[in-house]
């Protein structure tokens, strides 16, 4: 079977758009991922109930935030067309205020 010029073998990362601003994001869900990992061996979380209708740990309203900052920056696409910095500060906010009061 014959290979294109432009086809590549074996496993790529090609599909995705490797920007820099792409892997600034994935590192900072890293990072995220990471000291919240360590800060649960070092403090452990219990469930508390803040504005949020259910009690939720630390970690539910880390996922909480991620979750909703993604929804943040899908509807900035669908409805601006400014730079996606905004989103990410309206983003911060959201999800500083959710890991403190949520």
């Amino acid at each position: 079977m014959a290979v294109n010029a432009t086809q590549e073998e074996g496993f790529t990362l090609a599909w995705m758009a490797w920007t820099q601003p792409v892997a600034i994001f994935f590192i900072c869900i890293a990072l995220m991922l990471v000291v919240f990992g360590v800060l649960q061996f070092v403090m452990p979380t219990y469930e508390r109930k803040g504005f949020l209708p259910v009690p939720t740990t630390r970690g539910d309203r880390l996922f909480m935030s991620l979750l909703g900052s993604a929804y943040i920056h899908l509807i900035w696409l669908a409805f601006s067309d400014a730079s996606l910095l905004m989103a990410s500060g309206i983003s911060i906010v959201y999800a500083a205020v959710m890991l403190r009061w949520g």
